[in-house]
């Protein structure tokens, strides 16, 4: 998914929110505008917003000195979605359509994007959660989604944030977990989750976690290790959560479900449905076509 007009004004608020984060030194902040928007000057408009965010956040990281300028925020929120973790596995255990329920949660999970909203609450999650639970949901993609893991071999599941991630395990529990090779940053950025939350949520004890080897806000392949992308070209099947995966990722022939809550309305403009949906949905660039559900 290329760059958007509508991205610009994004841009700038995203790095100004992140070194707020990292600071309280008004002329820095001042310097990390500046120095944005004249990066945003000579934007190559044909790139994916996330190649342009991590040229921003490499830019805001060095302007600062502070290497993970979300990190008081990603273990906030860690904390919080490890607090939920027994309530929402029961939720599952308890619904009559177990992997139905946890794609919901790994929906709802999703709102926790500091890079869209760098002011959310514990309750706008707990209500996120309720919202997506209760919801009208259509099945359309569930058997798809269900054969689409029987057939594969390997599956990997890219995440996407800190403290999602443990949602994240709430649907890899209800996947043949022998198959699947979850995926993490290489490096900080945002607040995407990286070997460190992985391990928080307790992954690696019950599959096998990578890291891609990028600070990039999404999955662009060119700035992934050549190790990631060789598991990546090997993969029967991938699971991408988020925004940033579907804009680095939606254009690949590969076989990939997307899932995430739209809270852009870039995003929204190219899925073809409003803000705030929910979306499981079949990459139109595997089979040249659109399989989706939205919510």
């Amino acid at each position: 998914m290329r760059i958007y007009l509508d991205c610009i004004p994004c841009f700038v608020r995203q790095s100004l929110d992140a070194a707020r984060h990292a600071t309280k030194d008004h002329h820095i902040h001042e310097q990390v505008v500046r120095e944005v928007l004249r990066l945003a000057n000579d934007l190559d408009m044909s790139q994916s917003p996330p190649a342009i965010g991590q040229q921003i956040h490499r830019l805001v990281r060095g302007l600062v000195g502070v290497e993970d300028l979300y990190h008081e925020v990603k273990s906030k929120f860690n904390d919080i979605s490890l607090k939920l973790y027994s309530k929402m596995r029961q939720y599952i255990t308890e619904s009559e359509a177990p992997l139905a329920t946890a794609v919901r949660l790994a929906i709802a999970g999703n709102i926790i994007d500091f890079g869209v909203n760098g002011t959310l609450r514990e309750s706008d999650l707990e209500k996120t959660i309720s919202e997506c639970l209760a919801a009208d949901f259509p099945d359309t993609q569930l058997k798809p989604f269900q054969q689409a893991i029987n057939e594969a071999d390997e599956i990997l599941y890219i995440a996407d944030n800190a403290g999602e991630i443990v949602f994240d395990r709430l649907l890899i529990e209800q996947l043949p977990i022998e198959k699947i090779n979850v995926v993490v940053k290489g490096q900080p950025v945002i607040n995407d989750a990286t070997m460190e939350d992985a391990v928080l949520a307790g992954l690696p004890q019950i599959v096998e976690v990578i890291d891609n080897g990028s600070d990039a806000p999404g999955t662009i392949l060119e700035s992934c290790s050549q190790s990631f992308r060789r598991r990546f070209e090997k993969a029967d099947l991938i699971i991408a959560k988020g925004q940033g995966n579907y804009e680095t990722l939606s254009d690949v022939r590969k076989n990939i479900f997307f899932i995430l809550k739209v809270k852009c309305p870039v995003i929204a403009r190219d899925i073809g449905c409003e803000v705030g949906r929910m979306i499981f949905q079949k990459t139109k660039a595997f089979k040249g076509e659109i399989e989706n559900a939205t919510v």
